[in-house]
Parts: C-alpha cells; sequence; structure tokens
C-alpha cells in the first residue's frame, strides 16, 4: 500500500505555526517516502465552519510549498459514512444516547464518593450517569456514547498500534484499565454536528487508506480510542506518529486564537517558507 499521510485542519480560524509544523511533518514524511500528502477538511461543526477560512488555509498551504490531490475529503460530505459506522456499533448493543451537559458530568465526576475526576482524551473521564438507557429512547438532542465496558467485552483479544512519534516510539497494547479509566464511555456523536470526531477519523482514516496519522503529541492518548474503534468496525490500523507540540514562550500550547502566530501574518510581514522552515526546526 502507497505510505500517505493527511493534514486535516478545521476551517473555523487562521492557521498557525503548529498547524504549518504538523502539515509540513505529514507532507516530508511522504515525500521521503515517494508516497501520497492528502489534505481534508474537518468541517463537522458546520456553526463555525466558513468557506472564507478554508480559502485561507489552502492558500496558506499552498504558500508553504504543499500540494495535494483535488478535490480534497470534505467531512461534511460524508455523513452517511459516519452514519452507517454508528449503525454498526449500536447494533453490536455498544452505544446508548446521553443528554448529559458538561456541567453535569464535572459535578458528577467530582462528587466526593466518586474521588478525583480522572481525565481522559475529552476532558473529565464520563462517570456513567445514562449508562443504562436503551438505544431506542435516543432524541433529538441526545449524544451518543460507546459503552466501553461492553465494546472491551466484544473484542476476543485487544490490539495495538505501532506509534513512530519522538516521545512514545514502540508497539502499545490496549488494556481494559486504561480504556475504562483513562477513556471511558466516549462520544462518537453529537446532536449539533452527528459524528463526533473520534468516529469520523477513524472512518475517514480508512476511506482514504492513510497508513500513517501524523498529528500533534496531545492527541496521542486518543490513539487507544481510535484503534479500538478499527477493531470493532474492522477497519485496518495506521501506524500512528505524533510529533512535537509548537507552544507560545510561555509554554503553552498554540490555538487558533494566537493570531499573532499565524501563517498568514508571517506571510504578510515578509517572512518565505524557508525561514518558517527553519523558525519550526525543519
Amino acid at each position: 500500500m502507497t505510505f500517505t499521510t493527511r493534514f486535516a485542519p478545521s476551517p473555523t480560524g487562521p492557521l498557525h505555526l503548529g498547524h504549518a509544523f504538523s502539515a509540513l511533518t505529514a507532507a516530508d514524511m511522504a515525500r521521503a517516502e515517494g508516497g501520497r500528502f492528502l489534505l481534508r477538511i474537518d468541517d463537522l461543526d458546520q456553526s463555525r465552519a466558513r468557506a472564507e477560512w478554508e480559502a485561507q488555509l489552502k492558500g496558506d498551504l499552498a504558500w508553504l510549498g504543499l500540494t495535494w490531490p483535488e478535490p480534497c475529503r470534505r467531512q461534511s460530505d460524508h455523513a452517511a459514512d459516519y452514519a452507517a459506522a454508528l449503525k454498526t456499533l449500536g447494533a453490536m448493543g455498544l452505544t446508548y444516547p446521553c443528554n448529559c451537559s458538561r456541567r453535569d458530568i464535572a459535578a458528577a465526576a467530582s462528587a466526593p464518593q466518586e474521588g478525583a475526576p480522572l481525565i481522559g482524551p475529552d476532558g473529565v473521564v464520563y462517570p456513567g450517569t445514562c449508562r443504562n438507557r436503551p438505544l431506542s429512547s435516543a432524541g433529538p438532542q441526545d449524544a451518543i456514547r460507546l459503552d466501553m465496558a461492553k465494546a472491551i467485552a466484544a473484542l476476543p483479544n485487544l490490539p495495538g498500534f505501532t506509534e513512530t512519534g519522538p516521545e512514545h516510539a514502540g508497539q502499545h497494547l490496549l488494556t481494559a484499565d486504561y480504556l475504562l479509566n483513562g477513556i471511558g464511555d466516549a462520544v462518537l456523536a453529537r446532536a449539533s454536528m452527528g459524528a463526533a470526531y473520534h468516529l469520523a477519523v477513524v472512518v475517514d482514516d480508512a476511506a482514504q487508506q492513510i497508513t500513517h496519522v501524523v498529528r500533534g503529541a496531545d492527541l496521542f492518548t486518543a490513539s487507544f480510542l481510535h484503534r479500538l474503534l478499527q477493531a470493532l468496525l474492522g477497519l485496518p490500523a495506521p501506524i500512528y506518529h505524533h510529533h512535537r507540540l509548537i507552544r507560545d514562550d510561555s509554554g503553552k500550547r498554540l490555538a487558533k486564537r494566537d493570531d499573532a502566530r499565524a501563517i498568514a501574518r508571517y506571510r504578510d510581514d515578509g517572512a518565505t517558507p524557508e525561514s518558517l522552515r527553519s523558525l519550526l526546526g525543519l
């Protein structure tokens, strides 16, 4: 299979130095192997996605010297793919509806009898308030969660994955303890935008035949959930490469609100793609 990487930004604001580092790392890895680099538009959140941001991010990436085949995959065009995957998991008895707010979850998880809240890829690990609700009771405002205990029981053997990034290189096996206590009953679909990130990303990576998932180290723990979903859905397992994060002067990870570090601003100030690469240590 052709060595294939991807970069999947959300068109909800300007791309910053961290995005540049991730995109360039993925493209460089593919180029070194004579492979493919793909661009995917993560526009599941249609309330925030904007055509002008998509146009700008493509312009920024092209300025950096990156190319990709068009048309690129746009998540908003593939709701049926995510619905089919969700239906499969539901038919296996592995999902349930949840109407808890973030405040509800935080309050339940921090109750005195619960001890210190556990933190997973999405924040506080869900305490299971709605776990006994049947899927048939789902309403239009409910999220759909994975019942982690049932998901683990559905697999004869828990799988693993290969990581090549600088911080976690090696083989990683999934364990029931970590899946239950470190990740918990993750959200697979949200009322506001259908599929949630964790479900969409595994469906997209399989559909695009991504062989190497290149992304920031902050998503390393999510890979355990993604590998589980791949096993449940019968999807291939890519190799993962979680790279270092680009941080500000105080050590905080960059976010889209950090306009001062937006690629477009560097362009306007006279930077070149080569100087930006040097700034990023590439």
